[in-house]
């Protein structure tokens, strides 16, 4: 009998190519896997991953292959992420957020394709897509993204108040980003600010800044609950100067790249509840490995044969389903030729997907804690590292209520709400 990738949960009908792919992450899996216990205790990236993750190819496995990747696709990256999710979270969440990046690059070519920039402006965006992915691909570089901030808006899930001001040469930045995976161990971070002056997302605009910066700072560390390997606690911008070849800083730009991505903000979210999935599908497997191989004294029958665990089996499969068929739909819908939905109807589905998903994952680890009663409840173990990793799905980006609250006004005013607001 034929191996399966641990991919293949997810997807069953993985090409020759996304097979190929796919087995370059489950060679990784025993690595990650051996490490997951350590980093989650310590609260820390374990820093070698960045030499497996590389020496591996997968810090370009959604870049093309023009630019030093391995021309993977959304399929490949939740493929990834669903994997490595299984082994260990943390890790998957940094990683998700490094390959995130490839949207600043992927889309930027795409928008000169549909013509959305000027003549004029199409050679500057170029130059900075393909810094983006040559930094991801040729240079092999690990990369942060940082958008999130600490001040909220009521209208929209990502508030920018780190500003950007031109000065000769290029710009300085100062502000505070909230959350960010790879923070201190990123090559470099890729920063979201508003240009001094815009107070509308027309003023968005991206910049790359170096670890080492003068002027950036790492915030305090995050004594998180869970995904605590993930270095996300995010830095302090004072008078960072960036040159402007390391800037898409023309106005509109930013916004150009949402509306050609066919998904939510930028593309490539449903990557990150694969991380979940994979988190509950190993705490699932773990549960019922423990209670197969456990016997009651008297009868010497598994204890999983008990109808207590016989029905709590029941459902998290259940679950596990749910959240494996709501992501799919997602997928298929960000992925497949030609379009099968507008993309409002898109991220009306990836509004109720993301809670749909989180709460189904959530719930197969709180039947994992029950399958294996108190031995399964101590801090370390797999199933308590897999229960509170989940539990940060519950609120991360947005929580399913919100979720729903925004997909029920785009039903019902048919308009799409806004994904990015700036402070004035």
């Amino acid at each position: 009998m034929t191996h399966k990738l641990t991919a293949e949960f997810l997807f069953d009908d993985l090409t020759p190519d996304e097979q190929w792919r796919a087995e370059r992450v489950e060679s990784i899996l025993p690595e990650l896997r051996a490490h997951a216990e350590e980093a989650d205790a310590s609260g820390r990236f374990y820093e070698p991953h960045r030499e497996t993750l590389a020496e591996a190819g997968l810090l370009g496995l959604v870049i093309p292959t023009a630019y030093g990747g391995l021309g993977g696709t959304l399929r490949d990256l939740a493929a990834a992420t669903f994997a490595m999710g299984t082994a260990c979270p943390s890790t998957a969440l940094a990683y998700f957020f490094h390959c995130s990046t490839s949207s600043r690059g992927l889309l930027a070519l795409d928008a000169i394709r549909e013509g959305k920039f000027r003549d004029d402006e199409a050679p500057v965006v170029r130059a900075f897509a393909e810094n983006v992915l040559h930094r991801m691909g040729t240079r092999k570089q690990l990369l942060g993204n940082f958008a999130s901030e600490t001040a909220k808006s009521s209208r929209s899930a990502v508030f920018i108040s780190t500003e950007a001001e031109k000065v000769a040469g290029g710009w300085i930045l100062n502000g505070v980003k909230s959350f960010g995976c790879n923070t201190g161990v990123a090559d470099a971070y890729l920063v979201a600010a508003k240009l001094k002056g815009y107070d509308t997302a027309e003023g968005l605009a991206m910049f790359f800044v170096p670890r080492d910066a003068p002027g950036v700072r790492e915030r305090p560390q995050w004594d998180a609950l869970g995904m605590r390997a993930t270095a996300s606690h995010g830095i302090i911008l004072e008078n960072v100067f960036v040159p402007e070849t390391e800037a898409l800083a023309i106005p509109g730009a930013f916004v150009k790249l949402m509306e050609t991505s066919r998904g939510s903000l930028m593309g490539n979210q449903p990557a990150i509840a694969a991380i979940y999935l994979g988190a509950a599908k190993a705490a699932f497997d773990d549960a019922l490995e423990k209670t197969v191989s456990m016997t009651f004294e008297d009868s010497g029958r598994p204890i999983a044969t008990s109808s207590f665990h016989q029905e709590l089996i029941g459902k998290m499969a259940m679950h596990l389903e749910t959240a494996r068929l709501w992501l799919r739909r997602q997928i298929d819908l960000e992925t497949h030729e030609p379009p099968l939905a507008p993309k409002t109807e898109v991220v009306q589905h990836w509004r109720l997907a993301k809670g749909t998903i989180s709460e189904a994952c959530f719930e197969v680890a709180t039947l994992a804690l029950k399958m294996t009663g108190t031995s399964g409840t101590a801090n370390r173990g797999l199933i308590a590292r897999m229960f509170r990793d989940i539990a940060m799905s519950l609120v991360m980006a947005f929580p399913a209520e919100r979720g729903r609250l925004e997909a029920a006004k785009t039903i019902t005013e048919g308009a799409e709400t806004k994904s990015f607001t700036v402070r004035a």
